[in-house]
């Protein structure tokens, strides 16, 4: 049973998740928070395996709430609700540890979806955000020295292709019919480029993806 906690400022919009999450029988809201502070005291008191948090919030906004909640509780994961665009603030979000970022627009499958990739410890990425993360991994491939080369340049045009793929949140599977390849050669060309970017995970991969998309948009 996967223990939601809703924190959003709005009975209505809480309410409405509820009826939501309630249509999941592995899903179940063990608690409801219109406030930050609320939703870090019920936190500590334990019991929950996923915090569901509004970006608009009184007293203190959601991307404040989310940075105390990952600084005490780092391996919680904590999937951000927004009536915002994607664009706004999806890329902040995850930069700030949020494991997943979802519109308020979002139909019932998608939240349901949402919930249980992040308890599972996925990174949830919506197609929209995918499509940025996907675009700022494709862009910037100027030649330079191989010293100077940044990590992600230094795969090979397959194994950028992957990443790319990877960074935009499909499956294994997925990849291996996009590309026509078998499960087995995706997973062997996923194992190299995790090694040569140097991270452990496709969380961890997808967050590398969020830094490139924050670094192109800067320059």
């Amino acid at each position: 049973m996967i223990r939601v906690l809703i924190c959003d400022d709005h009975l209505i919009v809480r309410q409405g998740i509820k009826q939501v999450l309630a249509e999941a029988e592995d899903v179940r809201v063990v608690g409801e928070a219109a406030n930050g502070p609320d939703a870090i005291q019920q936190v500590r008191a334990g019991q929950v395996d996923v915090v569901l948090l509004d970006i608009a919030m009184p007293q203190r906004d959601g991307l404040d709430i989310l940075k105390a909640l990952k600084s005490e509780f780092p391996r919680l994961p904590v999937l951000m609700l927004s009536t915002y665009p994607d664009r706004q603030y999806a890329v902040r979000s995850l930069k700030l540890g949020a494991a997943g970022y979802l519109n308020k627009s979002a139909d019932s499958e998608q939240m349901i979806d949402a919930v249980r990739s992040v308890a599972r410890g996925k990174l949830f990425i919506t197609p929209s955000v995918a499509e940025q993360l996907a675009g700022a991994v494709g862009a910037g491939s100027g030649r330079r020295a191989d010293s100077e080369q940044p990590l992600h340049e230094r795969l090979s045009h397959r194994e950028h292709q992957v990443f790319q793929l990877l960074a935009a949140g499909r499956s294994v599977g997925e990849i291996a019919e996009q590309l026509v390849l078998s499960p087995n050669t995706v997973s062997t060309y996923r194992a190299r480029v995790l090694e040569k970017i140097a991270v452990r995970n496709d969380v961890e991969l997808a967050l590398f993806a969020v830094r490139m998309a924050q670094s192109a948009s800067a320059s």
